[in-house]
């Protein structure tokens, strides 16, 4: 079975991620302010089912790949780690574009934002390197089915992002009114996301 420790670093890994300005973020904002919420919310069905292909696909290669090969454990682990500083740093660098700054998107009909909701998460890089380099991280072999870990791990991070972008997708609106007039609380959720990545990046490689 999971750990506790390993839900609760799979759950900090994924808030500072789904809080991290990324291509569903900022596709879930835009479309949430330009067209309402409703078109946020069809558009966070397609990010969705996109995290449930990613956890399918997962599961089943994550624990082949243990099975075979567990001495790939540590490179995953290491490249995982420089994944997350990486993104730590792209949180505390000077500069960037906020995700509350909205694209000049048309309006499109359900299906259409569902769809491009699932296409804006399957082709999202950081959720990929998330199910390959950093899921794997928080499973141990000895403490169960490496496949039931995983799947546990994945339901959490996805409970997760659904929550946190449900959220920003109702209030997207209030947000970048707020963080428009107040550019100083936008930089102190860059500079707190990104010591949380970086915090858990350390900790990752070290232990």
């Amino acid at each position: 079975m999971v750990s506790l420790s390993s839900f609760i670093g799979m759950a900090l890994v994924a808030l500072g991620l789904v809080l991290t300005p990324g291509p569903n973020m900022m596709y879930l904002v835009s479309r949430s302010i330009i067209q309402g919420r409703r078109a946020g919310l069809m558009s966070l069905a397609g990010v969705a089912v996109g995290f449930f292909v990613y956890l399918l696909a997962a599961v089943v290669g994550i624990a082949t790949l243990f099975t075979l090969v567990p001495a790939l454990y540590t490179t995953i682990k290491l490249a995982g780690a420089a994944y997350l500083a990486y993104l730590a740093w792209g949180a505390l660098k000077p500069g960037g574009r906020s995700a509350f700054t909205p694209q000049d998107l048309p309006p499109d009909p359900p299906l259409k934002l569902f769809t491009m909701g699932l296409v804006t998460n399957l082709l999202n890089p950081k959720i990929a390197i998330l199910y390959i380099s950093v899921l794997p991280q928080f499973v141990r072999p000895g403490h169960g089915p490496v496949a039931l870990q995983s799947l546990l791990l994945g339901l959490t991070q996805i409970s997760i992002a659904v929550t946190v972008n449900g959220l920003i997708a109702i209030s997207a609106g209030t947000i970048a009114d707020f963080l428009g007039k107040r550019p100083k609380w936008l930089r102190i959720q860059r500079y707190a996301m990104g010591g949380m990545l970086a915090a858990i990046a350390a900790r990752v490689a070290t232990t």
